[in-house]
């Protein structure tokens, strides 16, 4: 299984694989045919009320992960999409300008655990 990160603002490359967009908001600043995305799982992105909390908070990650963990744990069908087409490579598409602490990061952790 192939798990990339990506941010959305970084030039597509052709070892990405699927581009899957895991953001809940389209990035600013981004056209569709620029972001060359082949699939956008909006749904899998954390809650409002949970991304509006964190606010990239770096303080708050280790909460900020269990709670995303807890709503992945109810998208199984969106999780089992992601992990199919990671077989062949998947790239998994941010905005964030944190590359660290972000829920592209973590629902890469959680997909792989």
């Amino acid at each position: 299984m192939m798990i990339k990160i990506k941010r959305i603002y970084e030039t597509p490359a052709n070892n990405d694989g699927f581009r899957v967009l895991v953001d809940r908001l389209w990035p600013r600043g981004v056209s569709k045919e620029k972001a060359k995305i082949d699939l956008w799982l909006k749904d899998i992105a954390p809650s409002d009320s949970l991304r509006k909390w964190f606010a990239h908070d770096a303080a708050k990650w280790v909460i900020f992960k269990q709670k995303y963990f807890s709503e992945l744990s109810n998208k199984k069908d969106l999780i089992g999409e992601i992990k199919k087409r990671a077989k062949d490579g998947v790239t998994l598409l941010y905005a964030a300008k944190d590359e660290q602490h972000n829920n592209a990061q973590a629902l890469k952790e959680y997909i792989e655990t």
